[in-house]
């Protein structure tokens, strides 16, 4: 059962980097083009609205699969003076922590859409709807604890550590 979780949440964490990767190339063309108009007197309109609500795709786009992977910080300075159960416990504890954090993001996140949503709320220039965004992150904040939930389910259950095997498309 834990195989086809394991699975099934690998794909939406691709998912998931596959939106972020394609925030980060919509990130880099707009500010590209508007460099480039600026240096002929032109910039690109709306190139902060763009850029400040594609970040948040980036960003977010990229957290579960920075858990998925170990990229998160850790302080490993006393990890070798512990024992490995101790080390294992840790690490439930703090992919669960990271899991209520993300849960409570995408809640906090959710609500706020909604104020969007009935305040007809948009961005400064283009006037695009901020819930749009609101909504995206939530989604990939939800992935995201959903991925910690289940590293640390598979740690407590199996104890397979995740983090120290790569994921397949990932390098």
């Amino acid at each position: 059962m834990l195989e086809t979780l394991r699975k099934a949440a690998d794909g939406l964490i691709g998912l998931s980097a596959f939106l972020g990767a394609l925030g980060a190339l919509v990130e880099v063309a707009v500010i590209v083009v508007d460099v480039v108009g600026r240096a002929f007197g032109a910039p690109l309109f709306g190139s902060q609205d763009l850029i400040t609500m594609t970040l948040v795709i980036v960003v977010f786009g990229g957290m579960a699969v920075c858990d998925r992977v170990g990229g998160h910080i850790s302080v490993d300075v006393l990890e070798n003076r512990f024992p490995g159960a101790m080390n294992r416990w840790i690490n439930i504890g703090s992919a669960l922590l990271g899991a209520v954090i993300f849960a409570f993001i995408a809640g906090a996140v959710a609500q706020s859409a909604s104020l969007s949503v009935m305040l007809n709320l948009s961005t400064n220039l283009l006037g695009l709807p901020k819930a749009w965004f609101q909504y995206a992150l939530c989604a990939l904040s939800v992935i995201t604890a959903l991925g910690m939930a289940l590293r640390a389910a598979e740690l407590a259950i199996s104890g397979r550590d995740v983090t120290r095997e790569r994921p397949q498309g990932v390098t």
